[in-house]
C-alpha cells in the first residue's frame, strides 16, 4: 500500500465529509509547494541556459577579428599565417557550436517540464473521472 494512504471503503459519509477540508488544504499546500519548486528550477535552468548563450556570443565576438586576420594573412602570405588563423577560427566555431548546443539543451529541458497549472488541470481531470465512475 502506498505511503500515507488507507482504505476508505468502509468509512461513513460523515467521516469522509469531515476529512474533506483537510484533504483539500493538503492538496492546495502541495500544489503551492510544487509551483514554488517549478519556478525555482525553471529560473535556475533558464539562467544557466542564458549563460551558455552568453559564452557562445563571447566566442562569436572574438571570431570576427579572427576572420579579418585570416583574410589579411591569407592575402599577404600564403601558408603559415593564414593557416594558423584558419585553425583558430575553426576552434572558435567549434566552441560557439558547443556552447550554443548546451544552451539549447538546457532550454529544451525547461520547456519539457510540467508546470503547476498542468498539474492542477490533471488533478481536476482525475477528480472528474473519479466522480463519473461513481454515480
Amino acid at each position: 500500500m502506498p505511503r500515507g494512504y488507507r482504505d476508505r471503503a468502509d468509512d461513513s459519509l460523515l467521516t469522509l465529509l469531515g476529512d474533506l477540508p483537510e484533504l483539500v488544504t493538503n492538496l492546495v499546500k502541495a500544489e503551492i509547494d510544487a509551483a514554488k519548486a517549478w519556478v525555482s528550477r525553471t529560473a535556475k535552468d533558464a539562467g544557466i541556459g542564458s549563460v551558455w548563450f552568453l559564452v557562445a556570443l563571447f566566442f562569436l565576438f572574438w571570431a570576427v577579428p579572427v576572420i579579418l586576420v585570416f583574410a589579411i594573412a591569407g592575402l599577404s602570405s600564403w601558408w603559415p599565417v593564414w593557416l594558423s588563423a584558419l585553425a583558430v577560427l575553426g576552434i572558435l566555431i567549434v566552441a560557439v557550436l558547443l556552447f550554443a548546443l548546451l544552451g539549447i539543451l538546457k532550454f529544451r529541458k525547461v520547456l519539457r517540464r510540467q508546470n503547476p497549472a498542468q498539474a492542477v488541470a490533471e488533478d481536476i481531470r482525475i477528480v472528474k473521472e473519479a466522480g463519473d465512475e461513481h454515480p
